[in-house]
Protein backbone atom coordinates (compact mmCIF):
# COMPACT_ATOMS: atom_id res chain seq x y z
CA UNK A 1 0.00 0.00 0.00
CA UNK A 2 1.23 3.49 -0.88
CA UNK A 3 2.36 5.03 2.41
CA UNK A 4 1.10 8.42 1.22
CA UNK A 5 -2.41 7.00 1.17
CA UNK A 6 -2.05 5.48 4.64
CA UNK A 7 -3.42 6.78 7.90
CA UNK A 8 -1.28 4.28 9.86
CA UNK A 9 2.08 2.69 9.01
CA UNK A 10 3.66 0.27 11.49
CA UNK A 11 7.05 -1.41 10.97
CA UNK A 12 8.64 -3.93 13.35
CA UNK A 13 6.69 -2.85 16.43
CA UNK A 14 7.90 -4.37 19.72
CA UNK A 15 6.50 -3.86 23.21
CA UNK A 16 7.52 -5.67 26.41
CA UNK A 17 6.00 -5.17 29.85
CA UNK A 18 8.33 -5.50 32.84
CA UNK A 19 6.83 -6.48 36.18
CA UNK A 20 7.75 -8.26 39.40
CA UNK A 21 6.19 -10.91 41.62
CA UNK A 22 5.77 -10.25 45.31
CA UNK A 23 5.72 -13.14 47.79
CA UNK A 24 2.53 -13.19 49.89
CA UNK A 25 2.18 -11.65 53.34
CA UNK A 26 3.87 -8.86 55.23
CA UNK A 27 7.24 -10.60 54.97
CA UNK A 28 6.95 -10.71 51.21
CA UNK A 29 6.03 -7.02 51.12
CA UNK A 30 9.05 -6.06 53.21
CA UNK A 31 11.40 -8.26 51.17
CA UNK A 32 10.15 -6.72 47.91
CA UNK A 33 11.22 -3.28 49.12
CA UNK A 34 14.86 -4.38 48.96
CA UNK A 35 14.95 -7.17 46.42
CA UNK A 36 12.61 -7.78 43.53
CA UNK A 37 12.45 -10.55 40.97
CA UNK A 38 11.57 -8.89 37.67
CA UNK A 39 9.84 -10.73 34.86
CA UNK A 40 9.05 -9.70 31.29
CA UNK A 41 6.03 -10.24 29.09
CA UNK A 42 6.50 -9.52 25.38
CA UNK A 43 3.15 -8.23 24.15
CA UNK A 44 4.17 -7.35 20.57
CA UNK A 45 6.87 -9.17 18.60
CA UNK A 46 7.82 -7.03 15.63
CA UNK A 47 4.42 -6.62 13.98
CA UNK A 48 4.06 -4.63 10.74
CA UNK A 49 0.94 -3.41 8.92
CA UNK A 50 -0.64 -0.34 7.38
CA UNK A 51 -4.15 1.12 7.29
CA UNK A 52 -5.42 3.19 4.39
CA UNK A 53 -7.14 6.53 4.84
CA UNK A 54 -10.88 6.01 5.22
CA UNK A 55 -10.48 2.27 5.78
CA UNK A 56 -12.41 0.32 8.43
CA UNK A 57 -10.01 -2.31 9.78
CA UNK A 58 -11.06 -5.15 12.07
CA UNK A 59 -8.52 -6.16 14.74
CA UNK A 60 -9.14 -9.49 16.43
CA UNK A 61 -7.30 -12.00 18.60
CA UNK A 62 -7.63 -13.91 21.88
CA UNK A 63 -7.24 -12.32 25.30
CA UNK A 64 -3.64 -11.25 25.83
CA UNK A 65 -2.81 -11.34 22.11
CA UNK A 66 -1.66 -7.72 22.00
CA UNK A 67 -4.71 -5.98 20.49
CA UNK A 68 -5.22 -3.33 23.17
CA UNK A 69 -1.47 -2.78 23.43
CA UNK A 70 -1.41 -2.11 19.68
CA UNK A 71 -4.26 0.39 19.95
CA UNK A 72 -2.63 2.17 22.90
CA UNK A 73 0.66 2.54 21.02
CA UNK A 74 -1.19 3.90 17.97
CA UNK A 75 -3.08 6.37 20.17
CA UNK A 76 0.08 7.50 21.95
CA UNK A 77 -0.80 6.02 25.34
CA UNK A 78 2.21 3.68 25.31
CA UNK A 79 5.77 4.10 24.05
CA UNK A 80 7.07 1.13 21.99
CA UNK A 81 10.40 -0.54 22.74
CA UNK A 82 11.39 -0.80 19.07
CA UNK A 83 10.02 -0.24 15.59
CA UNK A 84 8.56 2.73 13.74
CA UNK A 85 4.99 4.00 13.90
CA UNK A 86 3.42 6.78 11.85
CA UNK A 87 -0.17 7.78 12.58
CA UNK A 88 -1.53 10.58 10.40
CA UNK A 89 2.08 11.56 9.82
CA UNK A 90 2.90 11.81 13.55
CA UNK A 91 4.79 9.75 16.11
CA UNK A 92 1.84 9.15 18.44
CA UNK A 93 3.76 8.89 21.75
CA UNK A 94 4.94 12.48 21.33
CA UNK A 95 1.28 13.40 21.93
CA UNK A 96 1.45 16.71 20.13
CA UNK A 97 -1.82 18.71 20.23
CA UNK A 98 -2.12 18.70 16.43
CA UNK A 99 -2.07 14.87 16.56
CA UNK A 100 -4.46 14.46 19.51
CA UNK A 101 -7.03 16.72 17.85
CA UNK A 102 -7.24 14.23 14.97
CA UNK A 103 -7.93 11.01 16.89
CA UNK A 104 -10.71 9.58 19.02
CA UNK A 105 -10.69 6.53 21.32
CA UNK A 106 -13.59 4.51 22.72
CA UNK A 107 -12.93 1.69 25.21
CA UNK A 108 -15.89 -0.55 26.01
CA UNK A 109 -14.69 -1.18 29.57
CA UNK A 110 -13.73 2.41 30.41
CA UNK A 111 -15.82 5.53 30.01
CA UNK A 112 -15.10 9.24 29.89
CA UNK A 113 -18.59 10.54 30.68
CA UNK A 114 -18.81 12.20 34.11
CA UNK A 115 -21.05 9.94 36.17
CA UNK A 116 -23.00 12.56 38.13
CA UNK A 117 -23.60 15.02 35.28
CA UNK A 118 -25.77 14.93 32.17
CA UNK A 119 -23.88 13.67 29.12
CA UNK A 120 -24.21 17.03 27.36
CA UNK A 121 -21.97 18.60 30.04
CA UNK A 122 -19.11 16.16 29.28
CA UNK A 123 -19.64 16.70 25.57
CA UNK A 124 -19.45 20.45 26.07
CA UNK A 125 -16.28 20.09 28.12
CA UNK A 126 -14.68 17.97 25.37
CA UNK A 127 -15.65 20.58 22.80
CA UNK A 128 -13.90 23.28 24.84
CA UNK A 129 -10.77 21.14 25.21
CA UNK A 130 -10.59 20.54 21.46
CA UNK A 131 -11.49 24.11 20.56
CA UNK A 132 -14.70 23.24 18.71
CA UNK A 133 -16.84 26.21 17.68
CA UNK A 134 -20.05 26.27 19.77
CA UNK A 135 -22.35 26.39 16.76
CA UNK A 136 -20.52 23.52 15.10
CA UNK A 137 -20.54 21.60 18.39
CA UNK A 138 -24.32 21.78 18.62
CA UNK A 139 -24.70 20.75 15.00
CA UNK A 140 -22.39 17.74 15.37
CA UNK A 141 -24.02 16.57 18.61
CA UNK A 142 -27.52 16.86 17.12
CA UNK A 143 -26.49 14.87 14.04
CA UNK A 144 -24.77 12.10 16.00
CA UNK A 145 -27.56 11.89 18.58
CA UNK A 146 -30.13 11.52 15.80
CA UNK A 147 -28.11 8.77 14.12
CA UNK A 148 -27.85 6.86 17.41
CA UNK A 149 -31.39 7.65 18.59
CA UNK A 150 -30.34 9.28 21.87
CA UNK A 151 -31.65 12.83 21.41
CA UNK A 152 -33.78 12.60 24.55
CA UNK A 153 -30.88 11.33 26.71
CA UNK A 154 -28.42 14.19 26.36
CA UNK A 155 -29.78 16.01 29.43
CA UNK A 156 -30.16 12.89 31.60
CA UNK A 157 -27.72 12.20 34.43
CA UNK A 158 -25.25 9.56 33.19
CA UNK A 159 -25.69 7.31 36.25
CA UNK A 160 -29.37 6.88 35.34
CA UNK A 161 -28.69 5.56 31.84
CA UNK A 162 -28.50 1.93 30.78
CA UNK A 163 -25.22 0.43 29.58
CA UNK A 164 -26.31 0.61 25.95
CA UNK A 165 -27.40 4.22 26.27
CA UNK A 166 -24.14 5.19 27.95
CA UNK A 167 -22.06 3.48 25.25
CA UNK A 168 -23.84 5.39 22.48
CA UNK A 169 -23.12 8.65 24.29
CA UNK A 170 -19.50 7.56 24.83
CA UNK A 171 -19.20 7.23 21.05
CA UNK A 172 -20.56 10.76 20.63
CA UNK A 173 -18.02 12.03 23.18
CA UNK A 174 -15.28 10.41 21.09
CA UNK A 175 -16.50 12.02 17.85
CA UNK A 176 -17.57 15.47 19.00
CA UNK A 177 -14.35 17.03 17.65
CA UNK A 178 -14.71 15.15 14.31
CA UNK A 179 -11.47 13.14 14.40
CA UNK A 180 -9.89 11.81 11.21
CA UNK A 181 -9.02 8.51 12.93
CA UNK A 182 -11.08 6.63 15.52
CA UNK A 183 -10.08 3.63 17.65
CA UNK A 184 -12.96 1.49 18.90
CA UNK A 185 -11.89 -1.10 21.49
CA UNK A 186 -14.76 -3.49 22.32
CA UNK A 187 -17.49 -0.86 21.72
CA UNK A 188 -20.32 -3.43 21.96
CA UNK A 189 -19.03 -5.10 25.14
CA UNK A 190 -21.96 -6.11 27.35
CA UNK A 191 -24.62 -4.59 25.08
CA UNK A 192 -27.87 -6.34 24.21
CA UNK A 193 -28.52 -7.46 20.62
CA UNK A 194 -30.59 -4.39 19.70
CA UNK A 195 -27.95 -1.98 21.00
CA UNK A 196 -25.19 -3.92 19.24
CA UNK A 197 -27.03 -3.71 15.93
CA UNK A 198 -27.73 0.00 16.30
CA UNK A 199 -24.10 0.75 17.14
CA UNK A 200 -22.83 -1.31 14.19
CA UNK A 201 -25.16 0.51 11.81
CA UNK A 202 -23.92 3.83 13.15
CA UNK A 203 -20.23 2.93 12.78
CA UNK A 204 -20.77 1.75 9.19
CA UNK A 205 -22.73 4.84 8.19
CA UNK A 206 -20.34 7.23 9.93
CA UNK A 207 -17.31 5.67 8.24
CA UNK A 208 -18.93 5.83 4.80
CA UNK A 209 -20.37 9.33 5.22
CA UNK A 210 -17.32 11.08 6.70
CA UNK A 211 -14.41 8.99 5.39
CA UNK A 212 -13.05 8.70 8.94
CA UNK A 213 -10.50 5.90 9.34
CA UNK A 214 -11.71 3.35 11.90
CA UNK A 215 -9.76 0.62 13.69
CA UNK A 216 -12.22 -1.71 15.40
CA UNK A 217 -11.18 -4.31 17.98
CA UNK A 218 -13.83 -6.73 19.19
CA UNK A 219 -14.31 -10.23 20.59
CA UNK A 220 -17.74 -10.31 18.93
CA UNK A 221 -17.07 -11.79 15.51
CA UNK A 222 -20.39 -10.42 14.28
CA UNK A 223 -19.04 -6.87 14.75
CA UNK A 224 -16.12 -7.68 12.46
CA UNK A 225 -18.21 -9.68 9.99
CA UNK A 226 -20.66 -6.84 9.43
CA UNK A 227 -18.26 -3.90 9.44
CA UNK A 228 -14.74 -4.80 8.28
CA UNK A 229 -13.76 -5.91 4.79
CA UNK A 230 -10.19 -6.43 5.98
CA UNK A 231 -9.09 -8.00 9.25
CA UNK A 232 -5.83 -8.18 11.13
CA UNK A 233 -5.55 -11.21 13.41
CA UNK A 234 -2.97 -10.99 16.19
CA UNK A 235 -2.01 -13.95 18.34
CA UNK A 236 0.77 -14.07 20.95
CA UNK A 237 2.07 -10.69 19.81
CA UNK A 238 2.42 -11.61 16.12
CA UNK A 239 0.26 -11.01 13.04
CA UNK A 240 -1.09 -14.39 11.89
CA UNK A 241 -3.42 -13.06 9.17
CA UNK A 242 -3.89 -9.81 7.28
CA UNK A 243 -6.44 -9.73 4.49
CA UNK A 244 -10.10 -9.94 3.47
CA UNK A 245 -12.43 -11.56 5.97
CA UNK A 246 -14.07 -13.77 3.34
CA UNK A 247 -10.69 -15.28 2.36
CA UNK A 248 -9.98 -16.69 5.83
CA UNK A 249 -12.00 -19.88 5.34
CA UNK A 250 -10.38 -20.72 1.99
CA UNK A 251 -6.91 -20.60 3.56
CA UNK A 252 -7.81 -22.95 6.41
CA UNK A 253 -5.43 -25.89 6.72
CA UNK A 254 -8.26 -28.36 7.24
CA UNK A 255 -11.71 -29.43 6.07
CA UNK A 256 -14.46 -31.48 7.63
CA UNK A 257 -15.43 -34.88 6.24
CA UNK A 258 -18.96 -35.91 7.20
CA UNK A 259 -19.45 -39.68 7.22
CA UNK A 260 -23.04 -40.98 7.31
CA UNK A 261 -23.31 -44.62 8.29
CA UNK A 262 -25.73 -47.21 9.51
CA UNK A 263 -26.07 -47.20 13.28
CA UNK A 264 -23.97 -49.89 14.90
CA UNK A 265 -22.32 -50.93 11.62
CA UNK A 266 -18.97 -49.21 12.15
CA UNK A 267 -16.57 -50.84 14.60
CA UNK A 268 -14.83 -48.43 17.00
CA UNK A 269 -11.58 -48.35 15.00
CA UNK A 270 -13.07 -48.24 11.51
CA UNK A 271 -12.21 -44.54 11.03
CA UNK A 272 -8.91 -44.60 12.88
CA UNK A 273 -6.12 -42.88 10.99
CA UNK A 274 -8.35 -40.99 8.57
CA UNK A 275 -8.51 -37.85 10.69
CA UNK A 276 -9.51 -36.47 14.07
CA UNK A 277 -13.05 -37.15 15.22
CA UNK A 278 -14.77 -33.80 15.88
CA UNK A 279 -18.26 -35.11 16.60
CA UNK A 280 -19.90 -38.51 16.75
CA UNK A 281 -23.64 -39.21 16.55
CA UNK A 282 -25.63 -42.46 16.07
CA UNK A 283 -25.63 -42.18 12.25
CA UNK A 284 -23.00 -39.47 11.60
CA UNK A 285 -19.31 -39.01 12.35
CA UNK A 286 -17.50 -35.77 11.47
CA UNK A 287 -13.74 -35.91 10.94
CA UNK A 288 -11.27 -33.05 10.75
CA UNK A 289 -8.76 -33.76 7.98
CA UNK A 290 -5.80 -31.87 6.50
CA UNK A 291 -7.05 -29.94 3.45
CA UNK A 292 -4.54 -31.52 1.06
CA UNK A 293 -5.73 -35.01 2.07
CA UNK A 294 -9.46 -34.37 2.38
CA UNK A 295 -10.53 -35.57 -1.09
CA UNK A 296 -8.35 -38.68 -0.90
CA UNK A 297 -9.74 -39.51 2.54
CA UNK A 298 -13.34 -38.98 1.35
CA UNK A 299 -12.78 -41.29 -1.64
CA UNK A 300 -11.32 -43.99 0.62
CA UNK A 301 -14.05 -43.73 3.25
CA UNK A 302 -16.86 -44.44 0.79
CA UNK A 303 -15.50 -47.98 0.51
CA UNK A 304 -15.52 -48.64 4.27
CA UNK A 305 -18.19 -51.24 5.13
CA UNK A 306 -21.24 -49.62 6.73
CA UNK A 307 -20.59 -46.15 5.25
CA UNK A 308 -23.62 -44.81 3.36
CA UNK A 309 -22.48 -41.32 2.31
CA UNK A 310 -19.38 -39.12 2.54
CA UNK A 311 -19.35 -35.32 2.11
CA UNK A 312 -16.74 -32.57 2.34
CA UNK A 313 -17.52 -29.31 4.17
CA UNK A 314 -15.62 -26.12 4.80
CA UNK A 315 -15.09 -25.09 8.44
CA UNK A 316 -16.98 -22.10 9.75
CA UNK A 317 -15.29 -18.72 10.05
CA UNK A 318 -15.39 -19.12 13.83
CA UNK A 319 -13.64 -22.50 13.61
CA UNK A 320 -10.86 -21.18 11.39
CA UNK A 321 -10.19 -18.15 13.59
CA UNK A 322 -10.21 -20.29 16.72
CA UNK A 323 -7.66 -22.55 14.99
CA UNK A 324 -5.44 -19.52 14.34
CA UNK A 325 -5.60 -18.68 18.04
CA UNK A 326 -4.25 -22.12 18.99
CA UNK A 327 -0.44 -22.37 18.82
CA UNK A 328 0.71 -25.20 16.55
CA UNK A 329 -2.82 -26.24 15.69
CA UNK A 330 -2.23 -26.94 12.01
CA UNK A 331 -1.54 -30.69 12.15
CA UNK A 332 -4.45 -33.01 12.88
CA UNK A 333 -3.95 -35.12 15.98
CA UNK A 334 -4.13 -38.80 15.23
CA UNK A 335 -3.87 -38.40 11.44
CA UNK A 336 -0.90 -39.83 9.54
CA UNK A 337 1.43 -37.43 7.77
CA UNK A 338 0.88 -39.05 4.38
CA UNK A 339 -1.22 -41.71 2.76
CA UNK A 340 -4.61 -43.20 3.66
CA UNK A 341 -5.16 -46.46 5.50
CA UNK A 342 -6.43 -49.25 3.30
CA UNK A 343 -10.20 -49.84 3.62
Amino acid sequence: MDTGACAIVVEGLHKTYRYFRKPPGLGGTMASLFRRRYLANTALKGISFSVGRGELLGLIGPNGAGKTTTLKVLAGLLHPDAGTVSVLGHQPWRRRPEFLRQIGFVMGNRGQLIWDLPAIDTLGFNAEVYGVDRRRFRQVVDELAALLGVESLLDVQVRKLSLGERMKLEVIACLVHEPRLTFLDEPTLGLDLISQRRLREFVREYNQRTGTTVVLSSHYLEDIRQLARRVLIINAGAVVYDGPLEAIVSRAAFQYVTVRHEAGELPPGALAGYGRVERREPHVTILRVDRDRARIVAAALINVPGVVEVALAEPSLEDVIADMYTPGAAPDAGAPEAGVPAP
